[in-house]
């Protein structure tokens, strides 16, 4: 059999169900070797539950995992280590308050007694000049960007030999350079030293550019497989939804000049470990605008949205919602009608032990018809959650699920279904479309230019260049804490922007941390 002809890995008709929910139905994928694969598919089609299938963090209930050509038992992560696969996950898995190379050594799965740290950085040294990414060994993870951190992730797997090697959302806290960077050595690897890679990915122009063979999955099943070189994004798209989608027109209206709403001024904060994150930020948004701002993953945004939100002290400055003096606090958010949709919205914004008909109700639980002199009103809750479920298709559309058994598409929708559910005076959100799929990202755009043209004032803090591109009026790139460059859609260059956002910009010097040299109007 030829090298282009052997699978390195194959899910055979793979099923699994949790309680009432049929989370794979039957489900079949051939990975060459050599080669990159691509799995799309909607929030809750099954991606992410087939990959655990074949890493052993479930037991599939039907089908077989074949790796080499041989049928597997995969009972849990280390024997999918020793039959050399390897996984990134979405969201980091390093240990932060340690160096590159301690992260490198801690990962492998067995260890001395006493490790010769000499004989490490030695050992990995050499190895790491062998690697498609290169990292200084005593760099401290804390101060890497979010860029050096996925690759540190793929160095990990890379340096325990896998032969299978599956990302998930690989690019998603990259800028498009850094993607373009990533993607393209890892296909390198697949070209030049047989490496197998599995790829969950939402980003059509991925798949095209980098996989070698696509399978889409929808609602549990297997909605096909094929070689890329065959196949256009219509017709992926049709594969992932069918003929349900249907493209919603973002309708921009035309804005007379309209008043500030929200007025951040001079704002400092510090992140979790008491590092200044945010510095002397200002910034003014209309009523009736979209002002989106860009940046890499870890340049402050996250502490940005927190403070507004009332989640995090700031340090000094002020925010200001229509003239009045506005602090975060629940009675603030409710007089102000501000509504907020933080990152990693589980941990941010909801409660997982607690249902989503509770975690929906958040913003109303003491005011009638949910509350009654003191008491809640169950049924109402209910019945309110029933309606915001159906309205932002959360599945399963179960009002008593605990919204940590949602998968994280499904969670970001309940949570946008409690910020969007009402018109807000003043709107911030935080890469709102994160983990969704392309039919509902293009749902919950028209949801914020809904939001936009009724008045309010959005603040959009977004990673996705091309969301941002797309919905913002005006345009920031946020970098180190400030805000370093304004543009507008009509004369924004992504290329131009996604430096600003890597800080790769000769002779641009970032503002003063003040509010006059940066308050952006």
């Amino acid at each position: 059999m030829s090298a282009a002809n052997f699978m390195a890995l194959e899910a055979i008709n793979v099923s699994k169900r949790f309680a009432e929910l049929q989370a794979l139905d039957q489900v079949s994928l051939k990975l060459r070797q050599g080669s990159i694969h691509a799995l799309l598919g909607e929030n809750g089609a099954g991606k992410s539950t087939l990959v655990k299938c074949i890493v052993g963090f479930h037991n599939p209930d039907a089908g077989e995992v074949v790796v080499g050509e041989r049928q597997q038992v995969i009972a849990n992560p280390r024997d999918a280590h020793d039959l050399g696969i390897g996984m990134v996950y979405q969201h980091f898995t390093l240990i932060p308050n340690m160096s590159v190379l301690e992260n490198l050594v801690l990962v492998r799965p067995h260890l001395p007694a006493v490790i010769d740290w000499k004989q490490e950085r030695k050992t990995i040294d050499e190895r790491m000049r062998k690697m498609p990414f290169q990292l200084p060994l005593d760099a401290s993870v804390n101060h890497l960007a979010a860029g050096e951190k996925q690759k540190l992730e793929i160095i990990k797997q890379l340096l325990l030999d896998v032969k299978v090697l599956i990302l998930d959302e690989p690019t998603s806290v990259l800028t498009p350079d850094e993607a373009d960077d990533v993607l393209g050595r890892i296909r390198h690897m697949t070209r030049e030293a047989g490496l197998s890679v599995l790829i969950i990915t939402h980003k059509f122009r991925e798949v095209m550019a980098y996989a070698d063979d696509v399978t889409v999955l929808r609602r549990g099943k297997h909605a096909g497989s094929t070689r890329v070189a065959k196949v256009d994004v219509k017709e992926l798209a049709e594969m992932m939804v069918g003929s349900e989608f249907t493209h919603t027109a973002l309708a921009r209206k035309m804005m007379a000049e309209q008043p500030v709403k929200l007025d951040i001024i001079g704002l400092d904060a510090e992140d979790d470990s008491g590092v200044r994150a945010v510095h002397g930020l200002s910034l003014r948004v209309k009523a009736g605008e979209i002002v989106g701002i860009a940046g890499v993953s870890g340049n402050g945004q996250r502490e940005l949205v927190e403070t507004l939100a009332g989640q995090r002290p700031s340090l000094s400055g002020e925010v200001r919602v229509m003239g009045e003096t506005y602090t975060g606090q629940r009675r603030d958010l409710l007089r102000h009608r501000f509504h907020c949709l933080p990152e990693e919205p589980l941990r941010n914004a909801g409660v997982p032990r607690m249902s989503v008909a509770e975690n929906l109700a958040f913003r109303h639980f003491d005011q009638p018809p949910c509350n009654w002199h003191g008491f809640l009103r169950r049924r109402m809750m209910a019945a309110a959650a029933a309606h915001a479920i159906a309205d932002f298709k959360v599945h399963p559309p179960e009002t008593r699920t605990a919204l940590g058994d949602l998968s994280g598409g499904n969670v970001q929708r309940a949570i946008l279904a409690r910020e969007l559910g009402e018109q807000p005076n003043v709107l911030v959100v935080a890469n709102p479309c994160f983990g969704l799929d392309f039919s509902a990202v293009t749902e919950i755009h028209a949801r914020i230019m809904a939001a936009r043209n009724a008045g309010a004032a959005v603040l959009l803090v977004s990673e996705d260049i091309d969301e941002i591109l797309e919905l913002a009026d005006r345009i920031c790139v946020m970098s180190g804490g400030r805000l370093v460059f304004e543009t507008t859609p009509d004369e924004a260059d992504p290329i131009v922007i996604g430096r600003h956002m890597a800080g790769h910009i000769e002779g641009v010097q970032q503002q003063p941390d003040h509010r006059e040299a940066n308050h952006v109007h």
